[in-house]
């Protein structure tokens, strides 16, 4: 058996079918599926059995945990040579495991670099709905994220796996005892001591998923808020491993509440001043939206190109606004918690996570 492919489930018994219904399509087939039921109240039980005569599928149940302890739940009970980790919304091409294996295997007079563990970039699929494109775009794009999640042509000294598609070498795991007890970032925290116990990672350009993400924007606050939390818990477990890509966020959405803040008490004191320094004021304050707006109409128009919709690309800017400053918010919040109030990670954020 070489490849043992894990997937923690809360709630998504739809999600399940579709990703179970894409590895009946693979055209490699040496590989064993792993359910981890995470305590749902709806469980996939049903649609996994509805799979058992087309898959090499294995289904357990277990009490609320959360998804890093679900992973090794699946991981202590997985015979593959590699570990691969998805998240339940995710649907493969019918040649993603062809193409992992064809990066990962030493052919004749063929040198392939060494690795341990490896992740893959996602995508949105042409049936998705506008929302989630415009999503999918917001955690994607150069404007947003800089395109550090793994796009084609990436180039990366260090490539840190996420676990909605993430591989790892089965004595790697072992080793260093899988994802940590964190609720957020985990996958980060394990991708990082990966590498810190000297093991090669790689970019699998081809091993590309299509990744669902979140299906409306609420929801997609509290992700990407939960993520900004979770960079100063890294960084507290990791010292050193802050970047300033991850600040920008944060001067970001400092920068939008100052700027707009500015614009309205400058258009508020227009109305109530007299002519010469009311016509200064409107200015000033029609002046201090102006970036706000320009980076808006960036958004709108790069994003209507790639998706070739002009609802996705109007869908796409608070979307954006969304994933910078709901990041930037949990960023702030963290930091006031655990570098000025200096609480430990489990305390700040009991009520939070930590049920």
């Amino acid at each position: 058996m070489k490849y043992s492919i894990i997937v923690p489930v809360y709630n998504r018994p739809d999600e399940v079918q579709e990703l179970l219904e894409s590895l009946t399509q693979q055209t490699l087939q040496d590989f064993e599926v792993i359910i981890v039921e995470d305590g749902s109240q709806k469980p996939c039980r049903e649609v996994c059995e509805s799979y058992a005569s087309r898959l090499d599928l294995h289904y357990y149940n277990k009490e609320n945990s959360g998804p890093g302890q679900s992973r090794n739940f699946g991981a202590e009970r997985a015979r593959g040579e590699w570990f691969i980790v998805l998240d339940s919304d995710v649907v493969l091409p019918q040649d993603y495991l062809a193409a992992a294996d064809a990066a990962l295997c030493v052919k004749e007079g063929q040198h392939v670099p060494k690795c341990d563990a490896w992740g893959g970039p996602d995508a949105a699929h042409p049936d998705f709905t506008p929302i989630q494109k415009a999503i999918s775009y917001a955690m994607t794009s150069f404007f947003t994220t800089g395109g550090i999640r793994g796009g084609k042509g990436a180039k990366l000294d260090k490539f840190y796996p996420r676990s909605y598609n993430m591989g790892v070498r089965d004595t790697v795991w072992r080793e260093l005892g899988g994802f940590s007890k964190m609720r957020f970032g985990e996958d980060i925290d394990f991708s990082y001591r990966i590498v810190e116990a000297g093991h090669p990672t790689r970019l699998l350009t081809d091993a590309w998923v299509w990744h669902k993400r979140r299906t409306d924007l609420k929801k997609f606050f509290r992700q990407v808020y939960n993520s900004g939390i979770a960079r100063i818990n890294l960084t507290k477990r990791h010292p050193g491993t802050l970047k300033a890509v991850h600040l920008l966020p944060t001067v970001f959405t400092l920068g939008v509440i100052l700027l707009t803040t500015l614009s309205a008490a400058s258009l508020l004191t227009a109305v109530f001043v007299s002519a010469p320094c009311s016509r200064n004021c409107l200015i000033l304050g029609l002046t201090a939206l102006a970036p706000v707006a320009l980076y808006a109409l960036i958004i709108f128009a790069d994003s209507a190109l790639k998706n070739r919709s002009l609802r996705v690309g109007l869908l796409s800017i608070p979307a954006a606004f969304t994933q910078l400053m709901g990041y930037g918010l949990g960023f702030i919040q963290a930091w006031w918690r655990r570098c000025v109030k200096g609480k430990d990670e489990f305390s700040a954020f009991d009520k939070t996570f930590y049920k």
